[in-house]
């Protein structure tokens, strides 16, 4: 088994309160779980308007599965005209893995 995972760090284009923020972050955050079968949530500067933080993980048996969904969704964030992708961390690993 393989666990893989996305830290996306997003700067938001115009949006003037929470409310728009959520209205941007919602649909990117459905859009990842529904298209490539991960979890996905904000998970960072939910207290900032022009800010986001979104988590997302993947499981697979096979490592390369693992990398190709990973891969998808870092150029999916990266061309949404919406976001600004300010950085991306990512953890690739097996749960024996120490």
């Amino acid at each position: 088994m393989w666990i893989g995972w996305l830290e996306f760090d997003l700067l938001l284009g115009d949006v003037h309160s929470l409310k728009e923020k959520r209205s941007v972050i919602r649909p990117l955050v459905a859009e990842l779980t529904r298209r490539f079968a991960v979890s996905a949530a904000e998970t960072g500067a939910q207290d900032l308007y022009r800010r986001a933080g979104v988590g997302m993980a993947v499981v697979s048996g096979e490592r390369a599965r693992v990398v190709e969904v990973l891969d998808a969704a870092e150029r999916l964030i990266a061309a949404r005209p919406e976001v600004e992708l300010l950085s991306v961390r990512r953890g690739l690993r097996r749960p024996d893995d120490d």
